[in-house]
């Protein structure tokens, strides 16, 4: 009974193969990888000047929107951070598009407060500290809208700014 032919030159020719065929397969992941970051960071594509100036003329003609604010004063949350007990103290003011008739936002100032230190007093510390502003905006923005969807009620209003924040 002959064995098959399995020269010892052969073996290595075949793991030379595999590492080649190995190597082919990673440069083209890497390559697939760079095109497909390239492809999602780059930039937009450039407006046409004409179009940019027709946009902001429509902008212009268009009436100006009114605005109704309605100030939440004074909210406090206290959160645990490096070992001792932290205050954020923020002023909101509710914003809303003006109507015919005013707003009541008195109703909603409860649930507003409620909302706004169940969920702040829930994150860390530092992540709270390390917000910005804009940030801390659409995440109250988020939290409140959902509080009210729960709630089954309908928020007065459009976008929650904060007017300070102090922080001890």
């Amino acid at each position: 009974m002959s064995e098959p032919s399995a020269t010892p030159e052969a073996r290595p020719m075949n793991a030379a193969r595999i590492l080649i065929v190995v190597t082919l397969i990673n440069l083209l992941i890497v390559a697939g990888g760079v095109g497909a970051a390239w492809w999602l960071l780059k930039p937009a594509a450039p407006v046409d000047p004409a179009q940019a100036l027709a946009a902001a003329e429509e902008d212009e003609e268009a009436e100006p929107v009114a605005y109704e604010f309605f100030p939440v004063d004074k909210v406090i949350v206290s959160l645990r951070g490096e070992g001792r007990e932290r205050y954020f103290v923020l002023d909101l003011m509710l914003q809303a598009e003006k109507g015919e008739e005013p707003i009541d936002f008195a109703p909603v100032e409860p649930l507003v407060r409620n909302s706004v230190v169940a969920y702040l007093s829930g994150l860390p510390f530092e992540e709270l500290r390390g917000l910005q502003i804009a940030e801390l905006q659409t995440r109250l923005e988020d939290v409140l809208v959902a509080d009210f969807a729960r709630q089954k009620a309908v928020a007065p209003f459009q976008s929650v700014l904060v007017n300070k924040l102090i922080v001890q």
